[in-house]
């Protein structure tokens, strides 16, 4: 199963959100993250979806949100070929100086900012593509994680 990433430019009608969402859950479909916002026009939105499955899935997903009426264009972005970003935080257990140093060095090397640092928790954003962040994440899983938030993803095409 992959990731993609879907970029749905809607009218910004009240309950457009509503039926988008609607149509994956009646499809058995799994949204993995979902953002919303307003573009230069507001009277027009931008969802950014990201779903998993495979490529029959992905033309079906297509298919289907490209026919809701409020829908206006929809087109699946690649990571490559887009900019796209998602921000996450993570608070990691950092009770010694040997584990805050740890903490710090893996984040360095990701480019990630310390937010926050107390004499039991270190806070840690990162804003990337969302295979960067998984892949902080994974290194991440070896401290101690008492909290998380991912953002979900924007994204543009170039």
């Amino acid at each position: 199963m992959q990731k993609y990433i879907l970029s749905v430019i809607v009218r910004n009608n009240s309950g457009v959100l509503a039926r988008v969402s609607s149509l994956f859950g009646r499809r058995g479909y799994n949204i993995d993250s979902l953002t919303v916002s307003t573009t230069t026009d507001p009277a027009i939105s931008r969802m950014s979806i990201i779903v998993t499955g495979d490529e029959p899935i992905l033309e079906q997903v297509l298919k289907q949100v490209s026919k809701l009426e409020e829908v206006l264009w929809v087109e699946h972005l690649k990571e490559t070929d887009s900019y796209c970003r998602e921000l996450v935080f993570v608070k990691l257990a950092a009770e010694d100086t040997a584990a805050r140093d740890a903490v710090r060095q893996v984040s360095d090397v990701y480019g990630a900012h310390i937010v926050e640092s107390t004499e039991g928790a270190i806070i840690v954003e990162l804003t990337e593509v969302p295979s960067r962040i998984d892949a902080f994440l994974s290194v991440i899983g070896n401290f101690k994680v008492l909290e998380m938030c991912r953002s979900g993803v924007t994204a543009i095409l170039k």
